[in-house]
């Protein structure tokens, strides 16, 4: 875990036990074994930006960033923003932590090459193994509408 934001230790304390089990579960719930490695990096929307910016041409913060290493042992990188991570919480109304482990095992499919911007079948197939590993997390269904 790297933390870039201060913010995040304020907001969310437990924020390295939750992207540890968030990221676990998402592993095995894609059924893969042998031991692993990934980053989680905590930073503010103002670093998501410059990142989006770059390597994606969105000049706009988003809330999970992944970089997949295509290594065996190391997964790759996940960056995560503060600041729109709880907006879209509190927009959705979801708990900041719910949402972070949502965010983080959304980010490790990623890095284990689901893809839900490859077409409607892949969506599909990546949102049905989010809310099974979330639903194993005691996580609600994230893409239920709540009012």
């Amino acid at each position: 875990m790297v933390e870039l934001d201060d913010g995040w230790v304020k907001a969310l304390p437990d924020a390295a036990r939750l992207a540890r089990r968030a990221a676990r579960a998402a592993y095995v719930g894609a059924r893969r074994s042998g031991r692993r490695s990934l980053t989680v990096a905590l930073a503010g929307d103002a670093a998501v930006r410059k990142l989006n910016a770059r390597d994606r041409n969105k000049d706009k913060p988003t809330n999970v960033l992944s970089y997949p290493s295509g290594g065996r042992d190391f997964l790759g990188d996940i960056v995560l923003a503060r600041q729109t991570v709880w907006r879209e919480a509190r927009e959705q109304r979801k708990s900041p932590a719910d949402h972070f482990t949502h965010l983080v095992v959304h980010g490790t499919l990623h890095l284990l090459g689901y893809d839900h911007e490859t077409g409607e079948l892949a969506a599909e197939r990546m949102e049905a193994l989010e809310r099974r590993v979330l639903a194993k997390l005691g996580v609600a269904d994230p893409y239920i509408e709540r009012s």
